[in-house]
């Protein structure tokens, strides 16, 4: 049986086991609706123009958050991994802001940035430059001295190192780094719509549905389409790291 096969077993496994238990109304129906109902009520957002208009704000929101992470992190990675005395004196400050959650910052974000698109992603790109930033410094620490070393023999500069040895070296890191940082932007974007009300995008959505009449077939719809964004999303960022870094793949299975 193959994997993918397998998987669809176990998803349908998992739709008849949710429409019984719902069917069987141990949870009144209203608060816990069946996935025949959820995924009509899927099929009918796809057609609807207001919710594929809040799709898009999320979706662009997410990859402008990405875009300006992997700006940031993988420059500082590459700097804070290559040059001691920059992480030595860096160490303190990045330990202490690592940890802090992204949504806790978004009273301070509306307030610096105003209650628009701009609180969602700086949110994101908050909380997505961690890992990026992290697997960059870490690859750097993998490299072998001896290629290093080697480069260095033959007269190159630090310059030339970094992106001749350093940078490709570190690259299935980074990309692995930019794989968690999108889901971690995903969630970000939707949690910031969600929590801080109003403007679009899919949190936005959700929160309208779960207040007023309660609609938790759309609630649970919005959050299919959230799942279904994000499982594109990491299949995507998965084939570009086979297929880009195949190369890199080969030389694991040499050694």
């Amino acid at each position: 049986m193959t994997k993918t096969l397998r998987g669809l077993v176990g998803l349908v496994g998992f739709l008849v086991l949710w429409e019984a238990f719902s069917r069987s109304e141990i949870v009144p129906q209203q608060y816990f609706p069946p996935p025949s109902t959820v995924l009509a009520q899927f099929a009918e957002l796809l057609g609807d123009s207001g919710f594929l208009l809040d799709l898009i704000a999320t979706v662009l929101a997410w990859a402008i958050a990405l875009g300006i992470s992997i700006a940031i992190a993988v420059p500082a990675g590459l700097l804070l991994g290559s040059v001691r005395w920059v992480r030595v004196a860096t160490r303190a400050i990045i330990e202490f802001l690592r940890p802090i959650p992204s949504v806790a910052l978004i009273p301070l974000a509306i307030v610096l940035v105003g209650a628009g698109p701009e609180t969602k992603i700086t949110l994101a790109v908050y909380a997505a430059v961690w890992p990026i930033l992290f697997n960059t410094i870490y690859a750097l620490d993998e490299i072998d001295p001896v290629m290093v070393d080697t480069a260095r023999s033959f007269g190159l500069g630090r310059g030339r190192i970094m992106f001749t040895v350093a940078l490709p070296n570190a690259a299935p890191f980074v990309l692995t780094g930019i794989r968690m940082s999108a889901a971690v932007a995903l969630i970000l974007v939707v949690s910031t719509e969600f929590l801080a009300g109003g403007g679009s995008g899919l949190g936005s959505f959700v929160l309208d549905a779960s207040t007023g009449a309660g609609r938790m077939d759309l609630v649970l719809a919005g959050t299919l389409v959230a799942g279904i964004v994000g499982y594109l999303i990491n299949e995507v960022l998965e084939q570009v790291h086979k297929r880009g870094l195949r190369w890199s793949a080969v030389d694991r299975e040499a050694a």
